[in-house]
């Protein structure tokens, strides 16, 4: 695995007629994981999905040397079972150790192409490391708490269950390179300890699309920054996450300001030709008692300095784009110390267990923790109507704004789009696209404007930095740790559990 190694050269990549990525050039060799950042609808995923020959770039090349395998973030359920999906993971090991038993029982005939044969057969075993492709399968199935019955169909798996199924097919199998794409989502403590470990020793090459700043820091050798830039172009950072963060808030904040000076200069040039404008106008009406002879003399310098006006302002255009809008999410007005929900010894077969009294009034911050199948996403439903316990008491008394795990199904209405766009999550061309236009991280940030438009004085959020950008989930905590509205929260997200460490803490037991 040696020569394991992804190539990139002037690589660029468009959705229709919208440019994503240009000019992007880079190498991944074995033993090195590089992530992909960037805001949503940017083109992370199409970026993967160029990778392993599902989409087809524009211009430049993808040199790979090894086999790709790549974890999208929805896996269609399609009609296999997870028995299926597990052994074409391992394939390549079981036709090896195939191999070699046809190798060795050919050297009966002790011939030295017999021989040859053995050898070739055997070292391809060895570096599948093949006798163990089945443990290091089971293994991964275990460590990402994905189901093991390799009976069950996947299209009877929420689509969690889907992505640790596939997830672990790739870090337990036998792909050299492997293309994760947003890895994190769907797994709790341990599962991501596991990850971190599986990606930092795979002797292959390792793609991560990921927003995840824990995972970032622990697994990056370096960054491909694929999000908006002033010429256009890509970055590449070799010196860690808080590099990248300090180089990427320093590029922000000079592009502003260039930005903002290119706007003056365009209006000081605007201001001179309308003023250019103004005396062409006022040349064809000379005063009275001066002849027609002086106001024909007078017209062509006029006219040639409004033609010169005109050449400044041409050649000034701004060349320089705009930046990115900055998160303005809305002051939300909540009554000091209202009651917003009460729920007592919360219990649905199978799913929740939640002893004792629970209290919550406006302005309260609440953490809900606990392993994969605790009950977290759970007791969202229930604190929101949606599934009515079987037993216990909830009282919810306040105007609820709810972000479920997935995105919910049909149109979206109009004031959403436009407080997407109002708040900075959304610009307005991304407002305008068809729903199945939309990014998941874009469809994401268009369901947070839903969850926010009706002056929510509650705010119930599964996993809220599921599919955005880090630099939105940074805004957002902020803007959470602040509003006056109650927030209870589930998440995994290392950092985010980090930021709300002062916050109430609610863990879940399985």
């Amino acid at each position: 695995m040696a020569k394991t190694h992804i190539r990139l050269q002037d690589l660029s990549l468009s959705y229709t007629s919208t440019p994503l990525i240009t000019k992007l050039n880079i190498t991944v060799s074995s033993g090195q994981c590089a992530v992909i950042v960037g805001e949503n609808g940017r083109g992370k995923t199409t970026l993967l999905r160029a990778l392993a020959r599902e989409f087809p770039p524009s211009a430049g090349e993808i040199l790979t040397h090894g086999t790709v395998a790549i974890a999208h973030q929805h896996m269609p359920a399609g009609d296999l079972s997870v028995g299926e999906i597990c052994d074409e993971a391992i394939r390549d090991s079981k036709n090896a150790l195939e191999e070699l038993e046809r190798a060795g029982a050919l050297l009966e005939t002790n011939t030295a192409h017999a021989l040859d044969g053995y050898q070739q057969a055997l070292d391809a075993a060895e570096v599948l490391d093949a006798w163990n492709a089945e443990h290091r399968l089971e293994k991964a199935l275990r460590s990402f708490g994905a189901i093991t019955d390799r009976s069950r169909a996947l299209s009877e798996l929420s689509i969690g269950q889907r992505y640790r199924v596939r997830l672990a097919c790739l870090i337990g199998g036998d792909a050299d390179i492997l293309l994760l794409d947003e890895p994190t989502n769907h797994l709790d403590r341990g599962a991501l300890n596991y990850l971190t470990e599986a990606i930092t020793s795979h002797k292959g090459v390792v793609l991560v699309v990921s927003h995840d700043q824990a995972l970032i820091k622990d697994v990056a050798d370096f960054i491909i920054d694929i999000d908006s830039t002033p010429d256009g172009l890509p970055r590449i950072y070799h010196e860690g996450f808080d590099s990248y963060r300090r180089q990427r808030s320093a590029l922000l904040e000079t592009w502003r300001q260039d930005y903002a000076a290119a706007q003056t200069v365009q209006q000081q040039l605007q201001e001179d030709l309308e003023h250019a404008r103004q005396r062409v106008n006022s040349s064809w009406k000379p005063p009275k008692g001066t002849g027609k002879h002086t106001r024909a003399s007078r017209a062509p310098g006029v006219v040639q300095a409004l033609k010169r006006a005109q050449d400044a302002l041409d050649s000034k255009a701004l060349d320089v784009p705009p930046a990115p809008a900055p998160l303005l999410l809305p002051t939300l007005k909540v009554r000091p110390d209202k009651p917003m929900v009460d729920f007592s010894d919360l219990f649905v077969p199978h799913r929740l267990r939640l002893p004792g009294s629970h209290s919550v009034v406006s302005g309260d911050k609440i953490v809900i923790t606990g392993d994969n199948g605790a009950g977290k996403s759970t007791l969202i439903e229930v604190l929101s109507g949606v599934l009515t316990p079987a037993s216990g008491s909830v009282a919810n008394h306040a105007r609820t704004g709810v972000l479920g795990q997935e995105s919910l199904v049909g149109e979206v209405p109009s004031i959403a789009r436009d407080h997407a766009v109002k708040w900075g999550l959304l610009s307005v061309e991304e407002s305008r696209f068809a729903l199945q236009e939309f990014s998941i991280g874009q469809r994401r940030r268009l369901d947070l404007a839903m969850s926010l438009a009706g002056n929510p004085e509650l705010l119930l959020l599964d996993e809220p930095s599921n599919h955005l950008s880090m630099h939105l989930v940074s805004a957002l905590t902020e803007w959470l740790d602040t509003t006056a509205a109650a927030v209870i929260m589930v998440t995994h997200d290392r950092q985010l559990l980090r930021d709300t460490a002062h916050w109430r803490h609610i863990e879940l037991k399985s």
